[in-house]
């Protein structure tokens, strides 16, 4: 890297530097010769909850990994309600998503489409399918 001139109104140029702790826990000076280590984590994506159905149930949970869109696929011939279910706590309480307090995420008819984006880590996702003729195949996933 170049050097660069003092320049006023300064005149000096404040020493920083920057460390990471190494496997042993001490700090290691940042340099050319020693860069900061960087893990690159490939994506794994959970597993979707996916299936038919031609009777009201609720299928989950669906684990989604936060910061990534989730996508809600519903095909078939049929005729019903669809509605996206919310847990952080396990799946004790399951709340259907709203957005400016309205509802949100519920569908009548097939669909295959970003859906939600999840922030909490521990949150989880459930599908209320409600049919009132024919059956749906759902598949929520990343």
């Amino acid at each position: 890297m170049p050097t660069s001139p003092l320049k006023t109104p300064a005149g000096y140029v404040p020493q920083m530097a920057i460390a990471f702790a190494n496997a042993a826990g001490d700090a290691e000076m940042v340099s050319a010769a020693n860069p900061i280590p960087i893990q690159d984590q490939p994506f794994v994506a959970p597993a979707p909850i996916a299936g038919t159905t031609s009777a009201s149930s609720q299928q989950g949970p669906f684990q989604p990994r936060a910061g990534r869109a989730i996508v809600l696929s519903l095909s078939g011939t049929w005729a019903g309600t669809v509605r996206i279910l919310r847990s952080t706590d396990g799946g004790t309480t399951r709340l259907p998503l709203t957005a400016l307090g309205l509802p949100y995420g519920v569908y009548t008819g097939n669909v295959c489409e970003p859906v939600w984006e999840e922030s909490e880590a521990a949150a989880l996702l459930y599908l209320d399918i409600v049919p009132s003729s024919g059956s749906v195949s759902y598949r929520m996933g990343q």
